[in-house]
């Protein structure tokens, strides 16, 4: 039996994609805002805003 899909999610606040709790947040879930060291880096001077990475395109796969 796979747990994965009863864990709690988030939304990133750089990309704007959902992301789920892993382990090593355990202790600090309340306070994870971004789902990757990358776009941590890329929201430093993000106030909340999701749109400065462009959305992936369902069509192509590629951003727009």
């Amino acid at each position: 039996m796979h747990k994965k899909p009863h864990l709690p999610t988030k939304i990133c606040a750089a990309c704007g994609r959902p992301f789920a709790w892993r382990k090593k947040w355990e202790r600090d879930w309340e306070h994870v805002k971004f789902c990757s060291d990358r776009c941590r880096s890329a929201g430093k001077g993000l106030v909340s805003d999701a749109t400065a990475i462009p959305p992936i395109s369902p069509m192509t796969g590629r951003r727009r």
